[in-house]
C-alpha cells in the first residue's frame, strides 16, 4: 500500500501529542466507534501516551461483536442442515452461539466455508445449483454495498439458490442510543471512516447539534487517530460540536452515490437488536420486500429462535463503552480467544482481544507488534523499533 509509513511517523505524532497536551485544560472523555480504531489505539499504545485528562472510551463499533446471539444461533442452525453451504467471513467462526460455533458445525460435518466476498459465496450459488447456498451479510454500512450487490446480481442471473442471513446495523442510531444512556459520559466522537466513505457525513450534524457533541470523522492510521483527538479537543476546550472530517482522502461529505442507490434499492431500514445493547430503533437493514425472496431467515424459517447472554460475560458493558475489558473478572482467565465469553474476546475488531492481544492485563504494557503497522508509536527518546526492511514497501 503506499503511503502508510507517512501515517505512522514518530515525529509528527509527537507534534500532534505536544499541541493536544498544549490544548487540554481539564479532563475530556471521547469515544472511538469503530474497532479497527480500537486495536489500533490498543496496538499502538495511544491512549497511554495521550495526556491523563483525555480518556477514550471505546464503543460499539465491531458489527461482528454486536451481532445478536440469537443471529448467531440462527446461523449455526442453518449451517447445520443438508445441502446447505454456509458462508461466512472468517472472524465469525469463533463467535459463540448458545452452546457451540460455525466452527463446531463444520466440524460436525456442517458444510461452512470462509470467503473473501459474498460475490464469492455467488459463485458457489452457480456451480452448485443443487445445494442453498448462504451468506452471513453482518456489518456496519461498510459491507452492506457488496452484500446487496450479491443478491442483486442473484436475482439479474434468475438464482433460487442463494440467500443472505441479514444482520446489518447502522452506526448513526447507535451513537444517539449512546448519547441517551442515563450512564452516558461522553462528550465526543471519533466517527468511523470507513462508514463515512460509504454514506458521507449527511447523517451526523443533527446529532453533533442536538446532543452538544464534536464528531469528527477519523482513520485508522495513528495519525489519523491522534489528527481526530486534536481536533475533537480543540472543539471541547472552545465550546463548539461541529462535524469535521479529518479523513478527506477517503470521505467525502455526500458519500458513494453508487453504493448509496444499491442499498436504497436492496434494503430497508428495520429495529435491530444489538449483541450485550439490545434493541434500537431503526438501526439495522433488512432485505427490501423486491427482495424478501433471497432472505435466508425467512427461507429456513429460523425466526423463533430465543436466547440468553452468559451472565459472567461483560461484553455488553464493554460495547457501550461502560467499562474497560480488564475490568470484567472473566477477562484473560475463563474468557479467552480460545475459550471466548462474548464475540468482543474473538472478533478482528473486539475490544477485549485487542487488550487481550496487545496489554494482557491491567497495568502491563503493550506487547513489542512486528513491522510498522503493529509498532506502538515510540516515546520521547526511544528508538523507533521498526527496521527500515521490516517497513512495509511503497508500491
Amino acid at each position: 500500500m503506499k503511503y502508510i509509513d507517512e501515517f505512522n511517523d514518530p515525529q509528527l505524532a509527537r507534534k500532534l501529542l505536544d499541541e493536544i497536551r498544549a490544548t487540554v485544560t481539564r479532563p475530556w472523555a471521547l469515544m472511538e466507534v469503530c474497532g479497527g480504531q480500537t486495536h489500533s489505539i490498543i496496538r499502538h499504545g495511544i491512549d497511554q501516551l495521550l495526556p491523563e485528562e483525555v480518556e477514550l472510551i471505546h464503543g460499539p463499533g465491531c458489527p461482528v461483536c454486536v451481532t445478536p446471539l440469537e443471529v448467531i444461533d440462527k446461523a449455526l442452525e442453518i449451517a447445520a442442515r443438508p445441502g446447505v453451504v454456509f458462508c461466512s467471513f472468517g472472524d465469525m467462526l469463533r463467535v459463540p452461539g448458545t452452546d457451540r460455533d460455525l466452527f463446531r458445525v463444520k466440524g460436525e460435518g456442517g458444510d461452512v466455508r470462509v470467503v473473501y466476498s459474498p460475490l464469492d459465496a455467488l459463485r458457489l450459488a452457480q456451480r452448485h445449483p443443487d445445494r442453498q447456498v448462504v451468506f452471513f451479510a453482518i456489518g456496519f454500512e461498510t459491507t452492506a454495498p457488496a452484500n446487496a450487490m450479491a443478491v442483486h446480481q442473484a436475482r439479474r442471473l434468475g438464482l433460487d439458490n442463494f440467500s443472505l442471513l441479514v444482520s446489518h446495523v447502522r452506526v448513526p442510531q447507535a451513537v444517539e442510543a449512546i448519547m441517551t444512556a442515563p450512564a452516558c459520559r461522553v462528550q465526543a466522537f471519533l466517527a468511523a471512516g470507513h462508514v463515512c466513505s460509504v454514506m458521507g457525513t449527511a447523517e451526523y450534524p443533527e446529532l453533533a447539534e442536538r446532543h452538544r457533541v464534536p464528531i469528527v470523522v477519523t482513520g485508522f492510521e495513528p495519525l489519523d487517530i491522534l489528527e481526530g483527538i486534536r481536533r475533537a479537543v480543540h472543539q471541547l476546550e472552545r465550546g463548539e460540536h461541529r462535524v469535521e472530517n479529518a479523513y478527506p482522502r477517503a470521505v467525502r461529505e455526500e458519500g458513494n452515490p453508487a453504493a448509496l442507490r444499491m442499498l436504497e434499492d436492496v434494503f430497508e431500514v428495520t429495529d435491530r437488536s444489538w449483541r450485550g445493547i439490545g434493541l434500537i430503533p431503526l438501526s439495522g437493514w433488512r432485505l427490501s420486500p423486491a427482495y424478501r425472496d433471497y432472505d435466508a431467515e425467512h427461507r429456513f424459517d429460523v425466526t423463533g429462535i430465543r436466547t440468553e447472554e452468559p451472565a459472567e460475560c461483560r461484553a455488553g458493558e464493554v460495547l457501550q463503552g461502560l467499562i474497560k475489558p480488564t475490568e470484567c473478572a472473566a477477562f484473560g482467565d475463563a474468557c479467552t480467544p480460545r475459550t471466548p465469553l462474548g464475540a468482543t474476546m474473538v472478533s478482528n475488531e473486539g475490544a477485549c482481544a485487542a487488550y487481550y492481544l496487545y496489554r494482557r492485563m491491567n497495568g502491563a504494557p503493550p506487547q513489542a507488534a512486528p513491522a510498522a503497522r503493529g509498532s506502538r508509536i515510540p516515546r520521547e527518546g526511544e528508538e523507533a523499533r521498526t527496521a527500515p526492511e521490516e517497513r512495509n514497501p511503497v508500491a
